[in-house]
């Protein structure tokens, strides 16, 4: 669900939308980071000014830890770097 979320919403923001991937790493039971790729070029838009752009979706995806009782990190990155 959240990683539906996040691609659509990334899709949205970003100038190649094509390029954008999400990939989930499940730390334990209660912890998941979650990594947002998209070109190079787009990192920025995804961050926002001052990083309001990022901190807005990290506001949104800590409101679904109330339902799943799971915390999330939320990293930007861009594809040319796993």
């Amino acid at each position: 669900m959240i990683d539906t979320f996040l691609k659509e919403f990334a899709k949205l923001i970003v100038e190649n939308p094509h390029n954008v991937r999400i990939k989930i790493d499940e730390i334990d039971g209660t912890f998941s980071e979650i990594t947002v790729y998209v070109d190079r070029a787009d990192t920025g838009k995804i961050i926002g000014k001052d990083g309001k752009v990022i901190n807005a979706i990290k506001t949104v995806i800590a409101a679904c830890k109330a339902k799943s009782g799971k915390s999330y990190r939320i990293n930007v990155k861009p594809n040319d770097e796993e």
